[in-house]
């Protein structure tokens, strides 16, 4: 990539000197004898660097810096005097100039200093590009839609982002809970602090109290040094307890006095260690129905249900469909795009699916194709279940066969309920875990419903 170099000094002996100079080291050199001849200059060209003089006829260097900063900020600037003063050096340095060279230089000096301006102008552009690439990442660009219930929850992250509160986000898996976690933390004035997400559900029960608070060397067999738990680790920011409905009641009451008292104990520890963590928490399940079940704190629930999220589910906000595909298709396909991203015959098949797996099962499905080398998503690529019409079994967009009068509810409910499990172990080959993935449960949700119907042996 070429860099383009300014030089401006009315000497033409010192301006052809330094064009010679630039060049040999690969640098593009224009030159101009005037501060007014170099904004001439910066109105037609870009300039990587500026090398200026500061005494000359009609504006002096200082002035032309003060210029270059406004028309081209990211332009690095090298001022050049043999009039050198410290206050001349420091005025330079507050308008923006790279560096002060005293003549006469060394050429190495120039050479140098050169490189550096260059490197510092570059890393200043790496920084900027990475705060909006964590901007368009993080902020509600993450988030896609457009429809009046994902309107809605937009509203709602930009009303309790700025605050402290702790916030409980409540969604079927695939819904996006944790982007909503990660647009409130990056929307807070917390966004600078660290954003700690971690599954509730994926940690063994007996590791829980040391993941969450860490422990102290010695405190259980195999603690061979002190830890940090997650609560340390996400000090002055945003901790995210996804699927916060796994948590035993025993950690749940360590939990509630962490957020009471913002302050906890590792595990073997002795002092208390202050907190300065807001809590972001999110479930799939029904908490209000876990607290009237005994299965979660009643008084838990209310500190971390200060302000509700409700993601909808992909069936209820099916507009957003089109804008959806457009994205993943864009992330999993590389250019150049085809003209026609999807055909009107698999978007009518996306349209009447009802999708149990939520915008995580339609990022899938854009992925199937783009891996199976289509240009654009056609009904070819989808898999059969969409061909058939299948629904989710008796979800919300299903339509189930009603029990017949007289017929126990909550015994044919349980019925549906042991069929799935039995369907999924089929399609899994008998692998527990893998069945589990394909419902959507963490393995020890699934293990659960297993026992409750004495399947867990078989």
């Amino acid at each position: 990539m070429e860099i383009h170099v300014l030089v401006v000094d009315d000497e033409l002996s010192m301006r052809e000197f330094l064009a010679i100079l630039l060049d040999r080291e690969g640098y593009t050199v224009d030159q101009a004898a005037s501060a007014e001849e170099a904004l001439a200059c910066l109105e037609r060209k870009t300039y990587d660097l500026v090398i200026s003089d500061v005494k000359m006829p009609g504006l002096d260097g200082i002035t032309l810096l003060g210029r270059i900063k406004e028309v081209a900020p990211d332009t690095a600037v090298l001022l050049m005097t043999a009039f050198s003063t410290a206050e001349q050096a420091v005025e330079a340095m507050k308008l923006g100039a790279y560096d002060y060279i005293a003549k006469p230089f060394k050429v190495e000096e120039v050479k140098i200093l050169a490189r550096n301006a260059l490197e510092k102008r570059d890393l200043k552009r790496e920084n900027l590009r990475l705060r909006q690439e964590v901007q368009e990442r993080y902020s509600f660009s993450g988030l896609i839609g457009k429809s009046k219930k994902m309107r809605e929850v937009y509203s709602l992250i930009e009303k309790v982002a700025p605050s402290t509160a702790n916030v409980l986000i409540l969604g079927e898996s695939g819904t996006g809970k944790e982007l909503v976690a990660r647009a409130i933390h990056y929307n807070s004035q917390r966004k600078g602090k660290p954003f700690v997400a971690v599954n509730c559900g994926a940690i063994p029960e007996t590791l829980m109290e040391s993941e969450f608070f860490g422990h102290k060397k010695g405190a259980f067999t195999g603690a061979v040094g002190d830890r940090p738990g997650l609560f340390e680790q996400a000090e002055g920011g945003t901790l995210f307890l996804d699927e916060i409905g796994e948590v035993s009641l025993q950690l749940q009451a360590k939990l509630l006095r962490a957020i009471q008292e913002k302050e906890f104990r590792r595990v073997g520890g002795t002092l208390d260690q202050k907190a300065d963590v807001r809590l972001v928490a999110a479930s799939n399940r029904d908490l209000e129905e876990q607290v009237k079940e005994g299965s979660f704190r009643e008084d838990l629930f209310y500190r971390l249900n200060v302000v509700q999220v409700k993601m909808p589910p992909l069936r209820e906000r099916g507009d957003d469909i089109p804008i959806l595909v457009e994205h993943f298709y864009k992330k999993y396909v590389q250019p150049p795009y085809s003209d026609r991203i999807i055909t009107q015959g698999a978007l009518k098949l996306l349209m009447s699916y009802g999708f149990p797996g939520n915008v995580r099962e339609l990022e899938n499905l854009v992925e199937r194709c783009s891996v199976l080398g289509n240009r654009e998503i056609s009904e070819e690529c989808l898999p059969p279940q969409l061909h058939a019409g299948k629904r989710p079994e008796c979800g919300a967009a299903a339509e189930c066969e009603l029990p017949e009068e007289g017929m126990d509810l909550e015994a044919y409910l349980d019925g549906i309920e042991k069929r799935i499990l039995l369907q999924a172990l089929e399609r899994s080959g008998g692998v527990k875990k893998k069945a589990a993935e394909l419902l959507r449960l963490t393995f020890r949700s699934f293990r659960y419903r297993l026992a409750k119907f004495g399947m867990d042996e078989e």
